[in-house]
């Protein structure tokens, strides 16, 4: 089969690769996979930024996002038929730690791929594969940071700062979960008009100098009680620090590998606001997903912003990079 695999080590690089098709094991799963999103911490694997923690080799097929069909079962397997449509947990745990999928051990990028049994998903019939695939990850993420590390309330006033492939989901969630107002912060006026076509309340332009008094003016005086930093960068944390309100909670969900500092300590402390971080998301928020999306509660069509071929990785991720077209997700099709 077909698999786009990095290759560690000296000549890091990403090459299509004509592997065996695996065979599943006595807890496992063979899929067929239909549709596989590209990611960003995708691009940052490639180039070095990240790195594989618990990797046995120097070579792995990348994929984190994954839906398809159910193809073979392992040895004893039950609880999933062939033909079954699934998506894939982004990861699995081995004993008290979890391992990432497409980072740690193989993932979807390829015409199969093998999966935990326990970390199958079934999708409903009306769910494309397409929309399916990134519910892990690109969804999954924000609404863990909004009910679970944020634990947004219905009415409360919050600020999105980083419209891309999270940002954009999170407006959406944010909206369905009834906080308001929504005050979306970006420096592309394309992400800003998508943040108002996803529901923000408010678009800002990040290098407004008035930032701070528009955030202020559309929450009545009062501030946002929650806020989230979908960039990881140093500016967007001291802009959206001083957007919060008393008691206001910045959450960090963007990665980065640099010191994070408060430039207003004092205030901080003063205003007994609270910096929390945030990674990933647990296997029950991928399944609150997927039964907000049976019930039409959420849908995902405005997210998917190009299908292409697996042999087109490389351009894809080049896209993604280089954030050609303002891409949201984009999705590859073995």
């Amino acid at each position: 089969m077909l698999a786009a695999r990095l290759h560690l080590g000296s000549n890091r690089h990403l090459a299509l690769d004509d592997v065996p098709v695996p065979e599943p094991g006595p807890d496992q799963v063979l899929i067929r996979v239909a549709a596989a999103g590209v990611c960003l911490s995708d691009v940052h694997l490639i180039d070095g930024t990240l790195n594989p923690l618990f990797l046995e080799g120097d070579v792995v097929t990348l994929g984190h996002e994954v839906a398809g069909t159910v193809h073979a079962l392992g040895p004893g397997v039950s609880g999933v038929r062939e033909g079954d449509r699934v998506l894939l947990q982004a990861g699995e745990l081995r004993g008290e730690q979890t391992y990432t999928r497409g980072v740690d051990y193989d993932g979807g990028w390829a015409e199969y791929a093998l999966a935990r049994v326990d970390t199958v998903v079934p999708i409903p019939d009306d769910l494309p594969f397409e929309q399916a695939c990134f519910i892990p990850d690109a969804v999954s993420t924000p609404w863990a940071a909004i009910t679970t590390t944020a634990a947004v309330r219905p009415a409360e006033p919050v600020g999105v700062w980083g419209v891309g492939g999270l940002g954009a989901h999170a407006i959406q969630l944010l909206r369905l979960a009834g906080a308001a107002p929504i005050v979306a912060v970006d420096p592309l006026p394309a992400a800003r008009e998508r943040a108002l076509d996803f529901g923000a309340d408010l678009a800002l332009d990040s290098a407004d100098s008035a930032v701070r008094d528009k955030v202020f003016g559309a929450t009545g005086g009062a501030g946002l009680a929650a806020a989230f930093d979908f960039a990881g960068v140093a500016a967007v944390r001291e802009q959206a620090i001083v957007c919060l309100a008393p008691g206001g909670r910045l959450t960090l969900v963007g990665l980065t590998d640099k010191p994070i500092t408060i430039t207003g300590g004092t205030a901080f402390s003063f205003f007994q606001q609270q910096l929390r971080g945030h990674y990933g998301s647990s296997p029950e928020h991928v399944t609150e997903l997927v039964g907000l999306q049976r019930l039409h509660r959420i849908e995902f069509s405005r997210s998917v912003s190009g299908i292409l071929p697996l042999a087109a990785v490389e351009q894809a991720v080049r896209a993604l990079e280089t954030k050609q077209g303002n891409p949201i997700r984009l999705v590859l099709t073995p």
